[in-house]
């Protein structure tokens, strides 16, 4: 699509192409004019990542209140209990959605087949093998491309929100097909996913950059509980291999956690063992291997499929014995070598139940956004959940009763970006330095386990970084532009070091907003532990909100 040719307009923007991205678009009026964006492509987000499954209290000896029940359990008092009922309420007949738009789930016989993950009371988790998000995202993928209303742009980057003179948002800054343009929309909803590449060790795919809360955060938006970062327990852990996720439900179906002389250490920590909390079970294997590793920063422990029966293996978790098998590893005689990573963002722009931010015509899905319901702990599978009941009630937005946005009809002609050759040379190098050092310095400062002093020198270092980036001509240039003005990107390296420059910017950002948040509560709640201040405290029962630049408490 040639940029004559692109659309300036639309009634409804959604940036991003996960889970709630794409049945945000699917659920919105059907009379509505809407533009998806994707900074990637639509097949390549952390929803298509995501193993364990979608929970919902369908089976006979189940029920909402008891899922109610778990999830506040899980979200260490500060969960809100009306967000909660909502989605757990209305997950069976979600559910019931995805079956009619055609996510094949496993079945016993004709029932849908449930499992069981860690802090569930019941068995609850519906799947598809090991790769639920995969056949979640790519049914509604094919859905999304089948409606006319709909227009799909991949390689798509949002680089900001376009905000009018009332601080009302009606648009993005785009980068696409080799220009920094301005979109018009009466509605944009971020779906962007959560910052995991922030972390050294994630099991986030590259794209989690954090943009949605980053750019947000820039515009005004509040935000809520940043300190908040899940550390799922069992990532693969092998030298040159990603940090690919072994899913909890491996560990429901049975599998045991050992260390090196095969001691299943995790009932030292827990009387749940293998099946306590993630944030309990992920300090476990620190403290572990803090007390029993030479290198605690190296070091993994184990996690042994073999007390699985094998033809439940094979059913269950093809995709893990596969990508185990190209690193060497054969689950059925060998235990997999794991270690905690960054897996989920519970924190976000905060919203209401209909999605709403704090910024007029700017609404929020999926893990960018703080709906309430996961408090200082996501309930394992209750993010598939999240975004499937909360993109839902985007069918009840009515675009005509937006708040109305201004005309900016005029536009000055296209411009170059004014850098010469060895400017983009020296900003390469300092971007990609920022790349790789940021995500070490937020690992040991903001890991599994915090304490002030590093947190405090964290923050000073992310500081000084982000000066520097601001002073980069690309940023001054970018700072300056216009909404009317559109900036021609001149070759398709140019491009992608563009990308990498709105990244590292986002990235900067959703650091030394972690940072910050996890200075700023002084205990230990949920995915939050203070060394410093290890015990939970009751003063502390609020949430950390966020404005701009200033931090502070509220129930």
């Amino acid at each position: 699509m040639s940029q004559i040719d692109f659309q300036t307009q639309f009634d409804v923007i959604v940036v991003g192409a996960g889970a709630a991205g794409l049945y945000t678009t699917l659920c919105l009026p059907e009379h509505l004019q809407v533009g998806l964006m994707t900074k990637d492509t639509v097949s390549l987000s952390a929803s298509d990542w995501a193993q364990g499954g979608i929970a919902a209290a369908i089976a006979p000896d189940d029920s909402p209140l008891l899922h109610i029940e778990d999830t506040l359990q899980a979200g260490a008092g500060l969960c809100d209990r009306s967000s909660v009922e909502f989605m757990a309420k209305m997950a069976p007949s979600c559910i019931q959605s995805l079956v009619k738009l055609g996510v094949a789930f496993d079945r016993r016989d004709q029932d849908l087949a449930l499992t069981l993950e860690a802090a569930h009371s019941r068995r609850r988790v519906l799947h598809a093998a090991d790769t639920t998000g995969r056949e979640v995202t790519t049914t509604l993928t094919a859905q999304v491309l089948q409606r006319q209303n709909i227009q799909v742009f991949q390689q798509a980057y949002a680089l900001d929100l376009w905000l009018d003179s009332q601080q009302h948002c009606q648009g993005i800054c785009l980068l696409y097909q080799g220009c920094i343009t301005w979109v018009k929309a009466k509605v944009v909803v971020l779906a962007t996913g959560g910052g995991g590449q922030v972390f050294a060790q994630t099991t986030n795919p590259a794209i989690s950059t954090g943009d949605g809360v980053a750019i947000a955060w820039r515009a005004g938006a509040l935000l809520r509980d940043l300190e908040f970062v899940q550390f799922h327990p069992t990532a693969l852990t092998k030298a040159g291999a990603p940090r690919f996720l072994i899913s909890e439900a491996v560990r429901g179906e049975g599998a045991h956690l050992i260390d090196a002389i095969g001691h299943r250490f995790a009932f030292d920590y827990h009387p749940a063992g293998e099946l306590a909390p993630r944030d309990v079970v992920s300090r476990a294997i620190f403290n572990h291997l803090q007390r029993t590793a030479a290198d605690p920063a190296t070091a993994h422990v184990w996690l042994d499929l073999r007390p699985i029966p094998q033809e439940t293996i094979l059913h269950r978790f093809p995709n893990i014995i596969q990508v185990c098998q190209q690193w060497g590893v054969d689950v059925f005689s060998e235990p997999v070598p794991v270690a905690p990573a960054a897996h989920y963002w519970m924190g976000g722009i905060v919203t209401d139940l209909h999605n709403q931010t704090s910024i007029p015509n700017l609404y929020a899905v999926g893990e960018t956004a703080s709906t309430g319901v996961h408090g200082a702990n996501r309930l394992a599978s209750n993010s598939l959940l999240e975004c499937i009941v909360f993109g839902a009630q985007m069918a009840y937005l009515n675009a005509e009763l937006v708040t109305s946005v201004e005309d900016n009809s005029h536009t000055d002609p296209t411009i170059d970006i004014p850098l010469a050759e060895n400017d983009w040379f020296l900003q390469q190098q300092q971007l990609t330095m920022w790349r790789q050092e940021l995500p070490r310095l937020v690992w040991q400062s903001a890991g599994i386990c915090r304490e002030a002093n590093r947190l405090e020198d964290a923050i000073a270092q992310v500081e000084a970084w982000q000066h520097k980036f601001a002073a980069l001509p690309l940023s001054l240039f970018l700072r300056d532009l216009s909404a009317t003005q559109t900036a021609i990107v001149n070759s398709s390296d140019t491009e992608q070091q563009l990308r990498l420059w709105g990244e590292t910017r986002n990235l900067l950002d959703v650091a030394y907003l972690i940072l910050k948040s996890a200075s700023f509560r002084t205990e230990s709640r949920g995915g939050h532990y203070r060394l410093d201040y290890p015990q939970t405290d009751p003063n502390w029962q609020f949430h950390t909100l966020i404005k701009e630049d200033k931090w502070y408490k509220s129930d």
